[in-house]
């Protein structure tokens, strides 16, 4: 398994990336943002993006955003083809692009939406911390990609202060002014993160 920073020569995956996305988001019924191939060969083309292949096929993807002239950045777009879920491949990609973020944005804020426990587990050892919304980019071009998610009403009504889910920080001033993470605390977080969570889409089937 090879993951790679993704380039132009890998613009051939756009297409499989884009139904891989929109597959997933039909399966899990919760908010995945759809993308076109378009926007996915653009980040590939500016060197914002990361690739799994197996050989020549494609295994999974994650793009990077730069939000408020690069003070915020976002990996978004996580995916693992169906043939390669189940085997960690997702926790290596995720530490990726988190890496490759850090190169190129050494000063940024990365953050995270994610409904996904298991995004938000992999978030939280990276060195993530839950925040509110307001702590996130105010840059309403980041807010707008959020139409073609399933639950953007929920976005909508609540005036971009909440939805189904958890907003997810990575503050490098922060991280730098404490070298030594509490793990005892981590470990509190997600376990109310996986809690809240669990209600929440309990209380939404009971709907």
């Amino acid at each position: 398994m090879e993951i790679v920073i993704a380039n132009k020569s890998h613009s051939i995956y756009a297409a499989i990336i884009c139904e891989t996305i929109a597959e997933a988001a039909q399966v899990r019924g919760t908010g995945i943002a759809k993308r076109k191939p378009e926007y996915i060969i653009t980040k590939m083309e500016n060197g914002n993006a990361v690739i799994a292949l197996e050989g020549d096929a494609f295994a999974g993807f994650c793009y990077i955003e730069a939000w408020s002239h690069g003070k915020f950045v976002a990996n978004s777009g996580l995916i693992v083809h169906p043939d390669y879920r189940n085997l960690g491949l997702a926790k290596q990609i995720k530490a990726k692009v988190f890496e490759h973020s850090r190169a190129k944005f050494p000063e940024a804020k990365i953050f995270s939406i994610t409904t996904g426990l298991a995004v938000m587990k992999m978030n939280s050892e990276l060195g993530y911390k839950p925040v509110t919304f307001s702590e996130l980019t105010t840059d309403q071009t980041f807010w707008n990609g959020c139409q073609t998610c399933k639950n953007y009403d929920v976005l909508q009504r609540t005036e971009q202060k909440m939805c189904l889910c958890t907003g997810m920080l990575y503050d490098p001033n922060k991280i730098e002014k404490s070298k030594t993470h509490n793990h005892d605390y981590d470990k509190k977080v997600w376990t109310r993160l996986r809690n809240i969570k669990q209600s929440m889409f309990l209380k939404k089937e009971k709907k």
